[in-house]
């Protein structure tokens, strides 16, 4: 399982994955079979962080070699846990 796997499910699907960073479900569904899970630079890993929690570190260790690369300082103590997500049928 890739850590794009991993923000996949965490989202509920590439559907909510896609509706939480903005993002055309078949662009996800490209990085996850198409580029081996490999998510494209910059703003679309932050992105996928603040969705699901999954670290910049998980998404792309060729950009960020240690476990609190591109992750804000506020939630570098954090980073081990995913946060909990609050899914539309949920009440």
């Amino acid at each position: 399982m890739t850590a794009l796997d991993k923000a996949i499910k965490i989202a509920g699907g590439i559907r909510p994955l896609g509706r939480a960073i903005g993002a055309w479900p078949s662009q996800i569904h490209k990085w996850a079979n198409e580029y081996n899970g490999r998510v494209p630079t910059g703003e679309r890993v932050r992105q996928i962080y603040i969705a699901t929690g999954v670290t910049p570190h998980e998404l792309r260790p060729d950009l960020y070699p240690n476990p609190t690369d591109g992750v804000p300082d506020g939630d570098k103590a954090n980073t081990s846990n995913t946060p909990e997500l609050i899914h539309e049928n949920q009440a």
